[in-house]
């Protein structure tokens, strides 16, 4: 046989086969701990010797079947260690030669050898306990060969936690046997002795009741400390550097708790303070998810901030860190994505390539979606046109849609944003509550309300309209429960139906989705009798039978009424008129009662295609607008998933040409707004670039439930110098939308993202003080700064309520800033707790885009606002108006917007300038009065202390009493020209800084051959305060300029079948050529 190949077959049994490998390895150190048996119980069946000769030290009584043994166990080592030499040797014999484990071995191996053939040696003493260390390199090997058999790799944590163990056994043993020995001609230590002295030594106690006598024994201490003072710190060195890049990874997420408990994986590409705290918060709020555990997958290393907050014992125990990539499968093996209840994959919205960064988010959901196919996804993305590419998520949250929809719908429902954003924050409705202020506790306490969902015949507030009218079933729930009913999923049908109108009968299976503070799991209301009176309703209401109007108009018991109108309506508002002259004689005003089942006979049939406002226009309106616009769908779709919206369209494309505002064309000589003749109000957008999302905020002001006569003219700016400004006509425009900066998102300090867009706003309020601003930032903490006015008095009273309602848990505390709270501003990052909530509420992101028009649903109603005028003050509560737009128009209301004035004193806000140590004029905080106020509040600044004046901070107001001072001590013979420079001077000094600013504006306005009429440079919002009051209870009070919010029923729900629908229509005005481009 050749030898080579016995060699290499040897090699592939003992080295190369792993499993082979492994049974050698397992059997070596088998081997080598049984050595170190044999050597304690030679120990232990020895008897001590009398007299301290070092012959003692040499030799040994060792009975012949022990002898027997070590020597079997010997030559089967030796010729172990010389075989696998053998196959391992590779040209070097010294290399092999001076291995410790071979030295070891040959120490250990040969005398007991030579004894077979020397006797008289048989007793020699042979240091049989170093086998221990063979035995812990046998067991390394073992395990690498582990690995190999069974091809996986354990933690090398456990690798490292393993080999310092088996290091620190081996050192204790060592010690113990080599002590124990050489006090043989000492003390006469037995094993135990020694095993003290050693724990008591290496732990540095030290008692001194055991100690070595010997040179010798004392000598080998005096190593063996060496020897552990080397080795163990650089095993603990090793295993704290493992521990801590374990700390930076994370670790794994245990598979015995992934199937055990419940968790959900929030993946991430830099996880920021401000995300985290949003996420668990909103996460948490929910009692049924308090066992959850949130594992966080990101590919950065952990915040400071970050790993602050997650050593909070709330968090520590329930949130867990994995840096790692989600398009590696170890790393999603790791967080065990196969077994999470979800994953939420969040896009970086700091980012300076919003498309680089949806890219990435693609990649993510592709990748969880390949490795766990069952595991639900809820996904944000940027940009609207990538939305496609994640169509199979669960839930998908689109950041550009959301925004410029709530921008556009906040230029026709002021502060829809705002109502939006309260909605989907979960709260308590307890902020605000601690303030002195009324209007604070009553928009804090509305602040609580969200949406929630029952099914009809499980429901205390609803299942007694069983067979009834959607809008009876909203006005009574209201009326009995506080409750508000806004819409209902029926069985057979995954849609929403937002309002679907008096026409739609509630059936035992419907869910009804309500806005209330609390669930009705968790209410008070208990209906014992829920059966009994759901039982007598079926009974008179039961299939296509119902009672005639007289009947349940009758049993009512009110008398001097209106029926109810349901006839085709103005989509502007509903009119809200008061009853017959004769009735107001008998008593008081009262309103239709809302009935149970809608009477047919008084709906009559719309003509929904053509605008109603069009019979309320004059004939020269009529020949103005009435050409211009046909209703249909959008021919084309700016990119893919957009949702297609009935909406008001040219008949013809205007050319490319005329899309230019400054510039005049062949088609007209016009170059700036006001030439045009406008006739609404102008709704200007000022953006860094025309994207694809600007589809979703000009859809919502062209949407066909809008007339005409209301339509506002949208101009786009690019670039805002105060030139195209005032060329766009923002002196008399309805609102201003500027859209947060992308290139400015990427900055070295995070909060610093919005700072072009907040000073730019700054400078359009100063500039512009009657203007509407509506602006969105990057962060919410951010808004503080809008319409910043550094001295004024309320905004200084907000902060602290803002602070403590901070300190009290709230995570709505900035919602009492006023622009905020007016709907001037919000934080598109507000709205990533829609997509949280979404995991307990799966139809509030369904919900939210029926709100802001993104979706459109057959049968589903629309949000729409009205005014509370004069003439409607004769309802008085809104309850009243609850019955009054549900019996009339059959809408739903869900809050108010109500617009108040401000009021703080004199005293309190020198109260607050001293509690925050800033110097505040009274004169310069009174600066937005008139001229009267002006010169009353500086007659009584005159009357003021001395220290008062000497804190004065404006330099002009000192140099006016100087100028006084001296024309009182003057001559009185002083000539006319004299006092005519001083009167200019002083007229110099009154001039206020706003005064300034409207002269720098009228001027440039003439220089650019502009009209200044109507430019009014003293009025602003600062004297008033805005904010909402959702689903307020039935016995608030109406107050004049009241906006309420409705969900107006579809008018289209209305059409019988013989008249056309919705794809048809635009056919019948655009012409056969545009039949093909509508059909989406």
């Amino acid at each position: 046989m050749n030898e080579n190949t016995f060699k290499e077959r040897l090699k592939l049994f003992f080295i190369k086969n792993q499993r082979s490998s492994l049974r050698i390895r397992l059997f070596n150190f088998s081997l080598k701990l049984l050595s170190c048996f044999l050597y304690i119980i030679r120990v232990l069946l020895e008897n001590p010797s009398q007299g301290n000769e070092w012959s003692h030290i040499f030799w040994v009584n060792r009975s012949l079947p022990l002898w027997g043994l070590q020597v079997s166990v010997a030559l089967i080592s030796l010729f172990e260690t010389i075989l696998l030499g053998y196959l391992s040797y590779k040209g070097n014999i010294w290399e092999q030669i001076l291995r410790i484990p071979f030295i070891l071995e040959i120490i250990n191996a040969v005398p007991f050898i030579i004894s077979i053939f020397w006797p008289s040696l048989r007793n020699l003493f042979v240091p049989v306990f170093l086998n221990c260390w063979l035995a812990k390199h046998a067991l390394e090997n073992m395990i690498n060969d582990l690995h190999r058999a069974i091809q996986r790799t354990q933690s090398a944590m456990f690798n490292q936690v393993l080999i310092l163990i088996s290091t620190l056994l081996c050192l204790i043993f060592t010690c113990i046997c080599g002590i124990q020995h050489l006090e043989r001609i000492g003390k006469k230590l037995n094993l135990f002795d020694s095993l003290y002295f050693c724990i008591v030594t290496f732990s540095t106690v030290g008692f001194g009741d055991v100690t070595p006598e010997t040179w010798s024994s004392k000598l080998f201490v005096v190593a063996m400390i060496c020897v552990a003072l080397v080795v163990l710190p650089i095993q603990f060195e090793q295993l704290a550097y493992l521990w801590m890049e374990r700390q930076k990874s994370g670790g794994n997420y245990s598979r015995h708790r992934a199937q055990t408990e419940k968790h959900v994986v929030l993946c991430v590409s830099s996880l920021k303070i401000d995300l985290l705290m949003d996420f668990l918060n909103e996460f948490y709020a929910h009692p049924r998810l308090q066992d959850y555990y949130v594992v966080i997958l990101c590919p950065t290393e952990m915040d400071v901030q970050v790993r602050r907050v997650l050593q909070i014992p709330m968090w520590s125990q329930r949130v867990i860190y994995l840096q790692g990539s989600a398009l590696k499968d170890q790393d999603l093996l790791r967080a065990k994505m196969d077994d999470a209840e979800a994953c939420f994959i969040l896009s970086s919205r700091c980012e300076v390539d919003r498309t680089s960064s949806d890219h990435q988010t693609i990649l993510r959901a592709w990748a969880v979606k390949d490795f766990a196919p069952n595991c639900p996804l809820y996904v944000q993305i940027l940009k609207p046109e990538n939305k496609f590419h994640i169509k199979f998520a669960d839930h998908v949250v689109c950041e550009e849609e959301f925004k410029y929809a709530m921008l556009a719908l906040n230029c026709i429902c002021p502060a829809t944003s705002t109502l939006i954003t309260l909605l989907v924050h979960t709260s308590r409705g307890q902020e605000g509550q601690q303030s002195p202020e009324q209007w604070q506790k009553m928009y804090g306490r509305c602040s609580g309300n969200e949406v929630y969902h029952i099914v009809l015949e499980e429901s205390t507030f609803f299942a007694e309209y069983e067979g009834k009218s959607f809008t009876y079933a909203s006005f009574h729930a209201h009326k009995k429960f506080g409750v508000c009913l806004i819409g209902i999923r029926r069985e057979d049908n995954k849609n929403i139906l937002l309002n679907p109108g008096p026409r739609c009968i509630m059936n035992a299976t419907d869910i009804c989705f309500y806005i209330n503070i609390t669930k009705e799991e968790n209410s008070a209301f208990k209906n014992h009798d829920h059966q009994k009176k759901s039982n007598v309703s079926r009974s008179f209401y039961h299939g296509p039978s119902r009672l005639p109007v007289h009947s349940i108009i009758a049993s009512m018991g009110t008398v001097a009424i209106d029926l109810q109108d349901t006839s085709c309506r103005s989509a502007s508002g509903p009119t809200l008129s008061l009853p017959s002259e004769g009735n107001k004689e008998v008593r008081r005003p009262s309103i239709a009662p809302v009935l149970e089942v809608a009477d047919t006979s008084s709906i009559q049939t719309c003509d929904l295609l053509s605008d109603q406002s069009e019979d309320e226009t004059t004939p020269d309106e009529e020949m103005s607008s009435n050409v211009e616009y046909a209703k249909g769908y959008p021919p084309y779709s700016p990119y893919i998933g957009s949702s297609p919206t009935f909406c008001h369209l040219l008949h013809e494309k205007v050319p490319f040409c005329c899309l230019r505002l400054d510039k005049s064309c062949q088609h007209n000589c016009y170059e700036d707004a006001k030439a045009y003749g406008f006739k609404n109000k102008l709704i200007i957008v000022a953006a860094e670039t025309a994207g694809n999302g600007l589809y979703n905020f000009i859809v919502p002001l062209r949407a066909y439930y809008r007339p005409k006569k209301e339509l506002n003219p949208v101009i786009l700016l690019l670039d805002n110098p105060l030139d195209d400004l005032l060329r766009c006509g923002v002196t008399f425009a309805a609102n201003m939308v500027v859209v947060d900066k992308e290139s400015t998102m990427s900055a070295e300090e995070d909060y610093m993202a919005d700072a072009k867009t907040i000073v730019n706003v700054q400078t359009l309020f100063r500039l512009f003080s009657s203007l509407s601003i509506i602006t969105e930032l990057t962060h919410p903490a951010n808004m503080r700064f809008m319409q910043f006015r550094a001295k004024d008095c309320y905004s200084l009273a907000l902060s602290k309520l803002e602070k403590k309602e901070r300190e009290r848990g709230s995570n709505l505390a900035f919602m009492f800033r006023l622009p905020f709270a007016a709907g001037r501003v919000f934080s598109i990052s507000m709205l990533d707790t829609l997509l949280y909530q979404s995991f307990v509420k799966d139809y509030m992101i369904s919900i939210t885009r029926l709100l802001l028009g993104l979706d459109t649903t057959p049968g589903s109603g629309f949000l729409c606002s009205m005014k509370i005028t004069e003439d409607d003050l004769w309802i008085r509560t809104y309850a009243r108006l609850y019955q009054k737009l549900c019996s009339s128009t059959g809408d739903v209301p869900i809050g108010i917007y109500r617009t108040e004035s401000q009021k703080l004193t004199t005293s309190e806000c020198r109260e607050i300038a001293s509690q925050s140590q800033i110097s505040i004029s009274v004169e310069e905080w009174e600066d937005t009065k008139d001229a009267k106020e002006q010169g009353h509040h500086r007659s009584n600044h005159r009357n003021s202390t001395s220290s008062d004046q000497s804190d004065h901070p404006l330099l002009r107001r000192k140099s006016m009493q100087w100028a006084r001072r001296l024309s009182r001590k003057g001559p009185k013979h002083s000539g006319k020209t004299a006092e005519k420079i001083t009167q200019q001077r002083l007229n110099l000094y009154r001039r206020s800084e706003r005064q300034e600013l409207a002269e720098l504006v009228k001027n440039r306005m003439k220089h650019l051959g502009l009209s200044t009429v109507g430019y009014d440079e003293m009025n602003d919002h600062q004297s008033t305060l805005s904010y909402i009051l959702i689903n307020p209870s039935p016995d608030t009070r109406l107050e004049l300029n009241d906006v309420v919010y409705l969900i107006r029923p579809d008018p289209l729900a209305y059409l019988p079948n013989g008249e056309p629908s919705r794809k048809n229509s635009i056919c019948n005005t655009t012409g056969q050529d545009s039949r093909e481009e509508t059909q989406l």
